[in-house]
């Protein structure tokens, strides 16, 4: 890896790099709040550079890692950070609010466990738990019957083994979240098949980070 910390740099990057993931699209904008040990060592740690390396699709052990932060403004990126309290969170935890090229706004908030490990814990209104170890498949959905079966359903009659999942609804009847961890990642042509599912708003492939 580069930089001196692996929860604080190389876990900072594998952060910034899941929550570009997740998104689906480049952002143009992201907010930043770093809290905890995050906040008040992180500066000498580079864990700013290391989570904007990460937004731009670097690997911990990129060389290019300490000059993300000139590479996003040259890319046209605009990326801040501020110190926040988290409440009683992972004290290496970071929250962005990132703005994508299509002009949608996600929040996306994980922290970094140490040994490189990390875990999202939030993705918009919805608590998750993506460590980034499996390709994954974020399906928004409308809570109603018959969607999680018509999902797992064509996963299945395209062969792709189901190795963890997680529901959650803002509400019942309301906006819902999917998150399908597969034990390989899976085709555009696949997801587009879910996609067109009724019930299903949004379809995103997550690849291992």
């Amino acid at each position: 890896m580069i930089g001196p910390s692996s929860s604080h740099t190389a876990g900072a990057a594998r952060l910034g790099a899941l929550a570009r993931a997740i998104i689906g699209e480049p952002p143009t904008q992201v907010e930043v709040g770093l809290h905890g040990s995050f906040a008040t060592t992180g500066p000498g740690h580079g864990t700013d550079l290391a989570i904007v390396a990460g937004l731009l699709g670097m690997t911990p052990d990129d060389t290019r890692l300490p000059l993300a932060r000139q590479i996003a403004r040259e890319q046209g990126i605009a990326i801040t950070f501020h110190e926040c309290d988290l409440g009683e969170v992972h004290p290496n935890t970071a929250r962005l609010e990132l703005v994508a090229a299509s002009g949608r706004k996600y929040l996306v908030q994980g922290s970094s466990l140490g040994g490189g490990d990390v875990v999202i814990t939030l993705v918009d209104d919805f608590p998750v738990e993506i460590t980034g170890e499996l390709p994954m498949l974020v399906v928004v959905h409308h809570d109603q019957p018959g969607v999680v079966a018509a999902v797992t359903a064509r996963l299945a009659a395209d062969v792709i083994n189901i190795a963890a999942m997680q529901v959650s609804r803002e509400q019942r009847g309301a906006r819902a979240l999917m998150l399908i961890g597969t034990d390989e990642p899976v085709p555009d042509d696949v997801a587009a098949g879910i996609a067109a599912i009724d019930g299903v708003a949004e379809v995103r492939v997550v690849p291992r980070v």
